[in-house]
């Protein structure tokens, strides 16, 4: 590269093209303001229906009943925007990528910028370890190469030449020195088209959502209905109104599932914060319970599966290989020595190039022991790769030796050419450069040269006399936790399917490595030929898709969706950034991954863990069991609620509850009962069962006949006991009070019996949480306020029973988890494993 720069832009010129084109940066539309994510949030069915459910509660004129709720809604609503608004400052941390520091020329001085502030024909000076802020086409080149794997998938270097050779942004120069002029910022780069096809593609609903929101609606469609049905039958049965628009507001508070929305997001707010623990970023909380049902995780090869790291896996001299995997740090045979020495003194000092870097480590390794390492040896000359010859050589210079020593590297017939070898030499060095390369290894060749110190240096690389090393293979190792990660998918009846732009040799020595079935392996050339029907077709058997273009990667998750799959995507580049959004769950490799590629995932691995991916499909089921058991035990409470409603029109006795007594159950209790669930950590099983069917309710139509026949029994023992009291002549409000004592006695126990679906007295009392047992307690505590302390008796229309009274009351109560078990056990064979 000349040291004669070239002027550039004047600073007045670049400040008119910034006013003009605006700045630098990726407009993807994702970012989302406080004032958007509060709109988001009120918008939601969920919340509209707890604040449908409050006005009408206020208009009933139950202004209490009515503030509590809407005060609760408002905390809730205060908790998902605070989440919210925590995961978007997260990912604003993490914005590197588009908007990266420059080095500009303006009016003929070199000055560092912000990569914002990079405009149309700035000059750019890129060296090793630059992020590329816009495109732009080389000028000058001086051994350039750049790390396109973010926006191609490829995990090789790609070298560039001064002319029509072009740099893309978000590309990582890896090895020497260039000039670039700008020819496109921001939203008008490769990177720029890619983030903005995004908006074409409407992110998937959470299944799971839809389910409770319909829930929700029918039950609430239910409550209003019986509401009015009481009303009139009180009206016309017993002439008695007021009592039968007390009655109808009592039922009316029991069906209406206000709780249903708080549980759910509940559950998936602390669902975030433990993923959070576990490094993983939520960006959309529905997002956890859809983990939980994927069938099909797509992953990208390149930084995902590998470590984008490479490592010398062989080396080959005189057609004999050894494996590297197993080779001691001292151990390396003495035959070897030479062939790795070059392969360092043909790589840059201090390089970025992975390649490289695999030299110098593997160098250090086994050579530091020995004399093949020079560190005293001055780098006198570089003649650079060229699209004629793709080998590089470095010229070094020793002062205590008459000759000067040069190294090459390059591609296996490139060294055999410079070696001048016969054709027969020839044949044998790319026969063994295929049979590595069919392992999927990248194969570069070493050759040295030695030269008189006094002659002049020679303008190309075939005037040194060459003599052909060897051959080093490299592989980009896998990260160590994937084969792992990928059987306990397997097991959990989850299938992995490998998608990349890499080779296909390449694809199927990594699928066969990390545990994938790599039998047969499609190409984007052979998925070109192919209508939507015949992707669909072979797509349910081929788990390996090699030198795909990114809208490949996006019709093969558009298909699995067809095929009824639940997708969960992986990646970490700009090219996976399409797919991530349209399948059901995008996971981003957040720590090296790029910003659209975050922006359109809903969840992103802060720390890059492919195990991470695991534990949260885990915790996706886990909730999901929870979730279930809390909406089990939830239906259960309300049925007596509805019961001692209706019951005392059909018998002629006084009400039994009012709506003071529902508000004390349901914001006590239910909401309660919701954390205690949340914090249960589920079945030892989970991962060892396939995921949940598409098809497969959260709550079937068995699991709320069990609720129901829970629910009854504590209908039918807290109505006898009631009816017992009266016939003994004892005033009502202290027999009401005894059957609140049962109703709620027998409601605390079911929380132990509703911990999960095995009948035992082990799977009741075995590790209880912490929070479960301090909820039983306030709700023991409170019930014992509300039931013994005469002030507050008389507010909920009590009179205080005796000591004795409220014992029994509370051991009758309590002695239904004897049933609740037994029903469970009736219910056993039905739900066994589940």
């Amino acid at each position: 590269m000349t040291d004669d720069f070239p002027k550039g832009l004047t600073h007045e010129e670049a400040a008119a093209r910034r006013l003009a084109d605006g700045p630098n940066e990726l407009a993807t539309d994702q970012r989302r303001t406080f004032v958007n994510l509060m709109l988001e949030v009120i918008r939601e069915p969920m919340f509209l229906l707890l604040l449908g459910a409050g006005a009408i509660y206020l208009a009933m004129g139950d202004q209490h009943e009515a503030m509590i709720l809407l005060g609760f809604v408002v905390i809730i609503m205060l908790i998902t925007v605070i989440q919210e608004r925590r995961t978007e400052n997260a990912l604003d941390a993490l914005r590197d990528l588009s908007s990266p520091r420059a080095m500009v020329i303006r009016s003929g001085v070199p000055e560092r910028i912000a990569g914002r502030d990079v405009v149309r024909d700035d000059i750019l000076i890129l060296t090793e370890g630059d992020r590329v802020p816009a495109d732009g086409v080389v000028l000058e080149a001086h051994e350039l190469a750049a790390d396109e794997s973010l926006l191609t998938g490829e995990s090789e270097a790609v070298s560039k030449f001064s002319g029509s050779y072009e740099v893309y942004a978000g590309s990582m120069i890896v090895r020497g020195q260039g000039l670039v002029r700008v020819t496109a910022i921001g939203s008008k780069t490769e990177l720029g088209r890619i983030g903005k096809s995004l908006q074409d593609i409407e992110v998937e609903s959470s299944p799971l959502r839809e389910e409770i929101i319909a829930l929700t609606r029918r039950l609430a469609i239910i409550g209003v209905t019986a509401c009015l049905m009481l009303m009139v039958l009180y009206w016309v049965l017993r002439d008695g109104w007021l009592q039968g628009v007390l009655s109808g507001i009592t039922l009316a508070m029991g069906i209406l599932p206000q709780e249903l929305p708080v549980i759910m997001i509940v559950f998936f707010a602390f669902g975030a914060r433990r993923l959070a623990v576990r490094q993983v970023l939520t960006r959309h909380l529905n997002a956890i319970e859809t983990l939980g049902e994927t069938t099909v995780l797509c992953v990208d090869k390149t930084g995902t599966l590998t470590q984008n790291r490479m490592a010398v896996a062989a080396l080959s001299v005189a057609g004999n290989v050894l494996e590297m995997e197993h080779v001691d740090a001292e151990a390396l045979p003495e035959a070897y020595h030479e062939l790795l020495e070059y392969a360092v003194l043909a790589s840059e000092i201090d390089p970025h190039d992975p390649m490289e870097l695999a030299f110098h480590r593997s160098a250090i390794k086994h050579l530091a022991h020995t004399e093949h390492l020079h560190p005293d040896w001055e780098l006198a000359r570089e003649y650079e790769i060229s699209p004629e010859l793709l080998a590089m050589s470095h010229l070094w210079r020793n002062s205590i030796s008459e000759h000067d020593v040069v190294a090459a590297k390059g591609a296996p017939e490139a060294i055999s050419d410079l070696c001048h070898l016969t054709e027969a030499e020839t044949g044998r060095v790319m026969q063994q450069a295929e049979e590595l390369a069919g392992r999927g290894l990248r194969v570069i060749g070493i050759a040295k040269a030695k030269y008189a110190s006094q002659r002049v240096w020679p303008e190309i690389q075939h005037d040194f006399d060459f003599e052909f090393i060897g051959l080093v293979a490299l592989a980009d190792p896998l990260r160590p936790e994937v084969p792992a990660s990928i059987a306990e998918c397997h097991r959990a009846g989850i299938r992995v399917v490998m998608i990349t732009g890499d080779y296909p040799t390449t694809a199927r020595a990594i699928a066969a490595k990390a545990g994938l079935d790599s039998k047969q392996v499609l190409t984007g050339y052979d998925l070109a030929g192919m209508d939507i029907a015949g992707l669909r077709k072979v797509i349910a058997s081929v788990n390996v898709f090699a030198r795909v273009t990114p809208q490949q990667k996006l019709d093969i998750v558009e298909a699995l969706k067809a095929n009824g799959e639940v997708v969960a995507m992986t990646g970490d580049g700009v090219n996976d950034a399409p797919a991530l959004k349209a399948s059901h769950i995008g996971i981003a490799m957040g720590k090296r991954g790029t910003d659209v590629a975050r922006e359109a995932a809903s969840l992103v691995l802060l720390q890059d863990d492919f195990g991470s991916i695991v534990s949260a499909i885990r915790l996706g089921r886990r909730i999901f069991g929870n979730l279930r058991q809390a909406l089990i035990y939830t239906f259960a409470v309300h049925v007596p609620i509805i019961g001692l409603s209706i019951l005392p029109l059909l018998f002629g006795v006084p009400l039994i509850l009012a709506p003071i007594h529902i508000a004390f159950l349901e914001l006590v209790i239910d909401p309660a009962c919701s954390i205690v669930f949340e914090a249960e950590n589920g079945s030892s099983k989970l991962m060892m069962q396939p995921p949940r069917s598409k098809k497969e309710p959260l709550v079937s139509s068995g699991h709320i006949l069990m609720s129901m026949v829970q629910g009854t029994l504590i209908t039918i023992v807290a109505a006898l006991f009631y009816w017992w009291h009266l016939s003994r002549g004892e005033a009502v409000e202290i027999a009401s009070a005894l059957a609140f004592v049962v109703l709620v006695s027998g409601n605390a126990v079911l929380v132990l019996s509703s911990r999960s679906m095995q009948a035992g007295w082990g799977a009741m009392f075995e590790n209880i949480p912490k929070v479960g047992l301090s909820v039983l307690v306030v709700t023991i505590a409170g019930l014992v306020v509300v039931t013994s302390v005469p002030a507050i008796a008389s507010a909920f229309t009590f009179r205080t029973p005796s000591l004795f009274q409220w014992l029994v009351a509370f051991l009758v109560g309590a002695g239904l988890l004897i049933l609740f078990e037994l029903v469970k056990k009736v219910f056993g064979k039905l739900y066994a494993g589940k």
